[in-house]
């Protein structure tokens, strides 16, 4: 009888964890590594001598289709479920949320897609500190050796031993300006976080919610921002005259959409540990790829640096968590 009710189910290729796992893994990776180097061509590519200097407009238009495709998860999946979320919140995080994607991809204009990278690798730095100064939390002292080997090997990347190179770089008004962005944003990823983890424990926020809000906060905001200016006119013209740049933003915005759906499936299938371990791995192959694809040349001590970050974060992720309370 056993054997019969048990035939009688059909089994599926999603209920074994290794194929979960295989899907989810390779979703991340290829969404966030294809992300990555759309990004870097989109804010660093030849533009017969002119930069691109559009970064709220690219922000603008992945806002938009991040909202698009969080309704339709919603839609599909959550339609019966309510969010008791407060709209001031969504409207107060996204503004943190829009600074740090802004001066992340500002900052492009000014280093190159690995230190970008490694920079905004940082994140745990500025949660940690803005959680135990805001949010009264309590952690480990793994945690904060990890962070401390993250310090360590972004100090090892920046530092410049060649002073006249330094120097040469500083007349042209572009030495620093990068990092001085990158600090903003992760100052600014911090807050989000902040307000993000407010936004769980006190009105159980989903995160397909969290996301569709957050988004359309952020497309209002930043909407009005381009008009205001008179950015979006100008990157409209330059668009005309560089059309393939329209098809690199629609799928930067496409990549960062389902990319972000992969890590939630991971989350929710496997945990955060393994999330943190695979969004690690994917962000390390992504350096490595921006040197090969780009010719992004790191010197011995960056690539030190590069490992240390690396270490500092898988270390964090195995043993850096907080003990749950019962």
């Amino acid at each position: 009888m056993a054997a019969g009710k048990g035939a009688g189910k059909p089994v599926s290729l999603w209920d074994n964890l290794r194929i979960r796992f295989i899907v989810c893994f390779f979703g991340v990776f290829v969404c966030y590594f294809y992300y990555g180097i759309l990004q870097e061509t989109i804010t660093r590519g030849n533009y017969g001598g002119e930069k691109f200097t559009f970064a709220r407009t690219l922000v603008f238009i992945q806002c938009i289709i991040n909202s698009v495709f969080a309704k339709i998860l919603i839609q599909c999946f959550e339609s019966s479920k309510v969010d008791h979320t407060k709209s001031w919140l969504y409207g107060l995080c996204s503004l943190s949320y829009l600074g740090a994607m802004v001066s992340s991809n500002s900052a492009l204009l000014y280093v190159n897609y690995p230190t970008q990278v490694l920079g905004k690798s940082c994140k745990p730095i500025p949660v940690m500190i803005l959680g135990v100064t805001i949010l009264r939390k309590k952690y480990p002292l793994a945690k904060y050796l990890c962070v401390l080997l993250i310090v360590g090997g972004v100090a090892l990347f920046l530092y410049k031993p060649n002073k006249a190179a330094a120097a040469a770089v500083a007349d042209d008004h572009i030495f620093g300006f990068g990092e001085i962005l990158l600090l903003v944003s992760l100052t600014l990823d911090g807050l989000t976080g902040v307000a993000q983890d407010h936004m769980r424990a006190r009105f159980q926020t989903g995160a397909n919610h969290m996301m569709l809000n957050i988004n359309m906060w952020s497309t209002l905001v930043l909407g009005l921002a381009v008009l205001w200016t008179g950015e979006v006119w100008r990157f409209l013209s330059f668009a005309e005259e560089y059309p393939s740049i329209f098809y690199n933003i629609l799928l930067f915005g496409l990549t960062s959409a389902l990319g972000q759906t992969f890590i939630f499936m991971t989350v929710v299938y496997f945990g955060p540990l393994t999330c943190s371990i695979v969004t690690t791995t994917r962000k390390f192959f992504t350096i490595l790829g921006s040197v090969i694809l780009f010719g992004n040349v790191m010197t011995d001590m960056q690539w030190i640096g590069t490992i240390l970050v690396f270490l500092g974060l898988g270390l964090d992720a195995k043993f850096g968590k907080s003990p749950k309370k019962h």
